[in-house]
């Protein structure tokens, strides 16, 4: 894997967690809500694995947002 992906799988991690937080909803909730399992939930928080897109909108429906706002963080596509 290359290092920008890894650093964007983490920052993208970084962002679901903080709104899952912000929302107060648990890792159960979000099995539930999207049926993905809470320890591969918590993979994607981690940046440890590259979802597809259908796990993508899977993930933003369970925390009742947009997806764009899962992509709403600082990005640097320049940095190695």
């Amino acid at each position: 894997m290359s290092e920008q992906l890894e650093r964007f799988l983490k920052d993208f991690g970084k962002k679901v967690k903080e709104i899952r937080e912000v929302k107060k909803f648990t890792l159960e909730h979000l099995e539930f809500s999207t049926g993905i399992d809470s320890s591969d939930f918590n993979k994607i928080e981690l940046g440890k694995t590259n979802i597809t897109l259908r796990t993508f909108l899977k993930v933003a429906k369970g925390l009742e947002v947009h997806p764009k706002e899962l992509l709403d963080f600082k990005f640097d596509l320049d940095k190695k």
